[in-house]
């Protein structure tokens, strides 16, 4: 728990500054064996959990230190501070005036301000359509014209000249009259903006509220997604300015996204991590949901500075102290909530395509994964099994027995997923749009008296006010199985284009001064928008079932902090490109940085056609990230597994088998994150702080702290070097065979290249560990719910290991209520290996007795054959391998579900 404890009030004469002490716990109970996988290590950096907290008045800023304990038990501060915030004396904030109060700025007369926009708006619309008649947009806010031709996308040139001038513009005002030396504040755009044919009205002035926030003692800086770009932030401004722009944070639906790039995508969460080898791990959240923009310049020596600007709204800045990863998660937990465990099924493979035809389409994909023995899970549909993009219903020439396609998918382990946007069709006719314009649940326009009209893809549309609690009643309610005519309790929820997506609106989304229920601007919620609709969902899908008591799953584009709460979230609308795949890990160790976990990229890439070998690569990555689907365009070529032969297809296969058999482990990481708040897919640096060589790595991860994995990113990649933490061993999963560590060499890391022809993706279990599989195959997570566990147990230099498993009913929340079993795993190869399980007891009694066996013990990294092992009385078999140094103990007839101890002599 992390307390505030005021030891000390100091301040001068003047009461120009005042400092507290404060005391911070770091100790994390995330209910499971602290000596496991949880706390492998102290995941610190930093001497002790005390900052001292100094707040300047006059000017203001604010500087936080980690303190140090001297000899005689007194508390000291030493060298730069972990964060200071206002030290360059950027920060300010514009408030909502009114045209007609009188200020000291000259402004641009009003009515000819108007004139002046809507004749550039009418006469950029003339340029861009000429006489062309508009009959809708497409996604890229391309224009479709009546003669059946669509608008074409223009390169926008910026000369250098106007670039560098750009780099020089002043934000807050411009130097005009030398004679005097006196200043005028820059009116363009004060009351008045454009962009193109659109414009915004900005009927409250100029808004904006920033500070600079700089890390003194740190060079490296993580965070702020979501960004095609690497995990570490790099500059955007000074000398060595890898980026022209800011980071960017506005929730957009981007066509095709560039790499490589600060723009702006599809969520956001204001969240950056400092970590440094002296100074710990500190964060700072910028708790601000309208447009932000964030530079970033390194210092050299001096650390790293950040300068945020946000639109609209106030400063409203939380620090986390940390001293390391796994308490600065716990604090930012506290603040933004903490990942709700999925159902299990939700973490198997997904196969989804835009769109699948038909019911006879649904049927013959499910089958050919049956034939094949292709483990899946659920099966998607998109837009078009609707009634012309009328959500909650279904096109009934394609699709005209839902109920029992669903149940045929069900009776044989299968979900299946729909899509529900945000966008109503606005058509009278339209039960969903007739009762919410009856209700007055739409955003409105600027006016505030109509309800807005954009286009998306039914056509005109309107959207639905989710900023307001009762909005968001009245849209779970429309997922009552009476409602929703045509869904039972197997189909769960895809949300998508919420952002929002506007086809025809400014850079395809809304006009900022738009107005929600409470006549609040768009300007200022935009970033909470898809967060909020993803919320009312998954809300809906609990409500509708008796009791509440089911798991609910939604897949949602857009994003804001604590969308971890509410489900998982893709990266959108990638690429079938070596590109995209090599940009996935980076982004999507971006997001989890960002506390959100349940994350993944679309397996093949939505636009365009892989080949053989992009498409394996690409499974093979995607059974290592937490949310793992097969998506594509409806314009690329059919790419389940099978389409491109056998040879490839068993490749393909072997990696979602993989998959499948870690089922247990990742189920056991996301009860982790749900109790601690940390991240599922982690950076090298959350589980190894203090080895500052490894910070900047985003090519390879740690799933939990046991697996290290590193894609195969690039064509005809046979080796591939990776960077091992020195302090631990490291075996092949495959092979079961330690990583041969340089003599001596205990500190820091070390590097091998190591085989990853085409059947192989390098992953690597760390010495000290215990991970639980299942390794019967199965074609989904249902059917595998009492199989027998294998453990494979990884010792370290010591020949100990320790590991948990967690257990429940994988589908309900009776988990929260304490109905679920925890085994946590202690291995000492000198005396015994043990099994000690704290839950529910009567929920374990409850359990068959033959349910959640462990069949198999396999024990990598044993120097020594043991001459017995007996369980009580009984003599086991067991097999050792001298070369191999692997152990195999079968069938000790044990369960999960009980305390067992296995002597060794």
């Amino acid at each position: 728990m992390n307390v505030p404890i005021i030891k000390e009030l100091q301040g001068n004469d003047n009461f120009d500054y005042v400092a507290f002490q404060y005391g911070v716990d770091v100790d994390v109970d995330v209910g499971v064996d602290k000596s496991g996988e949880n706390e492998n290590n102290d995941n610190s950096n930093a001497n002790d959990g005390n900052v001292f907290l100094m707040i300047q008045f006059r000017p203001f800023s604010l500087h936080m230190w980690r303190t140090k304990k001297t000899k005689d038990e007194n508390d000291m501060i030493e060298g730069e501070p972990i964060v200071s915030v206002n030290s360059d004396q950027l920060m300010h904030f514009e408030i909502r005036r009114s045209k007609d109060v009188d200020i000291d700025r000259p402004v641009v007369e009003t009515d000819t301000a108007n004139e002046i926009a809507d004749a550039d708006a009418d006469s950029v619309h003339a340029d861009r359509h000429g006489d062309k008649e508009i009959v809708g947009y497409w996604e890229d806010g391309l224009a479709i014209y009546a003669d059946g031709t669509r608008e074409e996308k223009r390169e926008e040139i910026i000369d250098e000249h106007e670039a560098a001038a750009a780099e020089q513009r002043k934000l807050m005002e411009v130097e005009s009259d030398t004679d005097n030396g006196e200043f005028k504040w820059d009116t363009e755009g004060m009351w008045e903006e454009k962009f193109k044919e659109h414009s915004d009205s900005k009927p409250y002035g100029p808004m904006s509220v920033g500070a600079d926030i700089s890390f003194p003692s740190s060079s490296h800086i993580f965070g702020l997604p979501e960004h095609a770009s690497s995990a570490q932030l790099k500059d955007t401004t000074g000398a060595n300015a890898h980026y022209r722009e800011p980071y960017r944070l506005y929730n957009l639906d981007v066509f095709e996204y560039e790499l490589d790039e600060t723009m702006a995508l599809y969520g956001e969460v204001p969240l950056i991590v400092s970590q440094s080898e002296t100074s710990g791990t500190v964060g700072v959240f910028w708790f601000n949901p309208s447009e932000t923009f964030v530079d970033v310049e390194s210092k050299g020596t001096a650390g790293t500075n950040t300068h945020w600007i946000s639109e609209s709204g106030v400063f409203d800045l939380f620090l986390l102290p940390g001293p390391n990863p796994r308490s600065l998660y716990e604090q930012y937990a506290r603040l933004t909530g903490r990942l709700s465990l999925p159902p299990m099924f939700s973490l198997g493979y997904h196969q989804c395509r835009w769109n699948y035809r038909d019911e006879d389409d649904v049927y013959q994909v499910h089958e050919k994964f049956e034939e094949l023995d292709y483990p899946y899970d659920v099966l998607w549909l998109d837009i078009e099994h609707t009634d012309g993009k009328r959500y909650f219903t279904w096109d009934q020439h394609l699709f005209p027995d839902p109920m029992t396609m669903q149940k045929k998918l069900s009776d044989q382990g299968r979900k299946m997923v729909t899509i529900v946007d945000p966008h109503i069709k606005r058509d009278a006719n339209y039960y969903i749009h007739k009762e919410a314009t009856a209700k007055g649940l739409y955003i409105k326009d600027k006016t505030g008296e109509k309800d807005y009209d954009g286009w998306c893809w039914p056509g005109s549309s309107s959207y639905l006010d989710f900023t307001s609690a009762h909005v968001r009643d009245w849209w779970a309610e429309q997922f009552a199985y009476n409602r929703y005519i045509g869904s039972t309790s197997s189909l769960y929820t895809w949300n998508d284009m919420n952002e929002p997506s506007v086809f025809n609106g400014p850079e395809v989304s809304m006009q900022k001064d738009l107005r929600n229920l409470n006549g609040v601007e768009h300007r200022e919620w935009h970033n909470l928008y898809g967060i909020l609709f993803q919320k009312a969902t998954a809300e809906g899908l609990v409500k509708r079932n008796e009791g509440e008591n089911i798991r609910p799953f939604v897949l949602s584009r857009s994003f804001f902090a604590g969308s971890q709460r509410y489900g998982a979230i893709w990266t959108g609308d990638n690429e079938s490109s070596w590109g995209h795949l090599e940009v996935a890990a980076p982004m999507l160790l971006s997001l989890n940085i960002g506390a959100l976990s349940f994350v993944g990229a679309d397996v093949g890439g939505f636009f365009g056609n892989p080949d053989a070998e992009l498409m394996t690569r690409w499974m093979q990555a995607g059974a290592y990230q937490p949310f793992f689907r097969g998506h594509a365009h409806h314009d690329a070529k059919r790419r389940e597994p099978w389409m491109f032969g056998d040879e490839w297809m068993v490749k393909m296969r072997r990696a979602a088998m993989a998959r499948y058999a870690l089922l247990p482990y990742w189920y056991t990481l996301f009860q982790e994150a749900s109790v601690s708040g940390m991240p599922v897919m982690r950076t090298m640096w959350m589980e190894y702080p203090e080895i500052g060589e490894l910070y900047h790595l985003d090519d390879q991860y740690l799933i939990g702290s046991n697996l290290l994995v590193k894609p195969v990113t690039g064509p005809g990649v046979k080796e591939s070097t990776i960077s091992f933490p020195a302090e631990d061993l490291w075996f092949d999963v495959d092979t079961m065979v330690a990583v041969e560590r340089p003599m001596g060499h205990h500190d820091g890391s070390f590097s091998r290249t190591v085989s990853s022809d085409i059947d192989k993706i390098p992953v690597y279990q760390r010495g000290g560990s215990v991970i639980p599989r299942k390794l019967r195959l199965r074609r989904s997570t249902e059917m595998m719910t009492n199989d027998p566990y294998t453990l494979y147990i990884a010792l370290d230099e010591s020949q100990m290991a320790s590991g948990s498993l967690y257990m429940d009913d994988e589908g309900t929340f009776n988990h929260v209520n304490g109905e679920y079993a925890m085994s946590n795993f202690t291995v000492d190869m000198n005396e015994s290996i043990k099994c000690e399980v704290v839950g529910s007891a009567v929920w374990i009694d409850q359990r068959p007795s033959d349910s959640r066996l462990v069949e198999r013990l396999v024990i990598m990294g044993l120097e020594k054959k043991p001459s017995t092992l007996m369980i009580g009385q009984v003599t086991l078999e067991f097999d050792y391998s001298e070369e191999s140094k692997i152990l195999v103990i079968r069938k000790p007839q044990v369960s999960a579900l009980r305390d067992w101890s296995i002597m060794i002599q």
